[in-house]
């Protein structure tokens, strides 16, 4: 009976133990979202670069690749959403799914498009062009910090091969834009 009830309390302090680890690892990981918070520019723009994301990259299915941001709304109300890629081909940027994205109970689905070629953007250099493609409007009702997330096979690693011949290589992921819509 004594050797029960020891081996009762050996197992409920490993529990408590091992769970007092894994808040201190929570709170780290808090405090580094907290440091990569993305705000708001003075002019409502809202500025997600993938350079600046949480990514996670799936070698096998590439299409459900992940970018995943934290900012801060200082100004409420509607937002055009526009996503940017670097490409080769203007006419066609080899998108093979469609990207996701979701912000609160909002979803977003589109199969992006050439909806503008910016040239000579700083984004991007020789061979590539930026084109933005046109998602949506979203409505955020209230300020505070936001949580967004974008699916795409485009959201590449930073250590994928630079082959040129490769079909992967004629277009990458680069940001999401949030600009407001004013009357």
């Amino acid at each position: 009976m004594k050797r029960k009830y020891f081996t009762g309390i050996l197992m409920v302090a490993i529990v408590l133990f091992s769970s007092c680890n894994n808040t201190g690892e929570q709170k780290s990981s808090a405090g580094k979202s907290a440091q990569n918070t993305i705000l708001q520019q003075k002019d409502g723009t809202i500025s997600l670069k993938v350079d600046k994301a949480e990514c996670y990259h799936d070698v096998v299915n590439p299409s459900s690749n992940t970018a995943e941001w934290n900012f801060v709304v200082s100004k409420s109300g509607r937002y055009n959403v526009w996503l940017s890629s670097a490409t080769k081909d203007t006419t066609n940027l080899h998108y093979n799914n469609k990207v996701m994205l979701s912000l609160l109970d909002n979803r977003l689905e589109v199969k992006p498009g050439c909806d503008k070629i910016v040239r000579n953007s700083g984004d991007v250099s020789y061979p590539y062009f930026r084109a933005d493609s046109f998602v949506g409007s979203l409505y955020i009702q209230d300020t505070g910090l936001y949580y967004i997330q974008v699916i795409s096979e485009k959201i590449l690693p930073e250590d994928s091969k630079n082959d040129n011949t490769s079909t992967t290589d004629n277009t990458k992921f680069l940001s999401v834009f949030l600009t407001p819509i004013t009357n």
